[in-house]
């Protein structure tokens, strides 16, 4: 069967790489605003099993792969900031603390229906951060504004942390690549 990235993100896609399986990626289609009420592991999981499922009609023989990323912090969710200016304001309000970011990973084969679905839960405290070192690092790295708070931990945003506790450190890329291959291999797809 075909094996579909249902994402646009280089990281996503270096990750999944790792595994040195053939790989189609694809845009997903989705709404990505939370719904009221929603917490962040809802939402994450629920955008990632819809990322999934949406390319299915386009994919009708593949295990496709939809993943998603919810930050957490004081109970209110941190989404992208889109602008420098908000950017800087949600990395000062992290500053210092611990945000929790939630990675929700889907994979659904679009031949049988199955899906499975997991969260890698990823805590990571920030250092304390002057308003000059949040420009500076927002600057240098401009692509930090389509992530989630900004942080971007595979380049320059690994200078921002103090601390990051994960069972898979993946996850905080976007793809808890553990459980992805407990997933393929549930479906007969054999890494090793």
């Amino acid at each position: 069967m075909q094996i579909v990235l249902a994402s646009t993100s280089p990281y996503r896609r270096e990750i999944v790489a790792r595994l040195g399986l053939p790989l189609v990626t694809a845009a997903p289609v989705c709404d990505e605003t939370p719904l009221p009420d929603e917490s962040a592991l809802e939402t994450a999981v629920r955008l990632a099993r819809t990322k999934a499922m949406s390319l299915a009609s386009q994919y009708p023989d593949a295990l496709i792969i939809g993943g998603d990323q919810v930050a957490l912090l004081d109970g209110r969710q941190i989404g992208k900031p889109g602008s420098f200016e908000n950017g800087v304001t949600m990395l000062q309000w992290m500053s210092g603390r611990t945000v929790v970011f939630h990675s929700a990973l889907a994979l659904y084969n679009s031949r049988s229906g199955q899906l499975q679905e997991d969260v890698g839960i990823t805590k990571v405290t920030l250092r304390n951060l002057t308003e000059q070192q949040i420009r500076n690092y927002l600057t240098r790295e401009p692509d930090a504004l389509h992530c989630a708070g900004s942080a971007k931990s595979e380049t320059l945003g690994g200078a921002l942390m103090q601390k990051v506790e994960a069972d898979d450190p993946n996850s905080l890329i976007g793809v808890p690549l553990f459980a992805l291959v407990t997933m393929l291999h549930n479906e007969g797809v054999e890494i090793l």
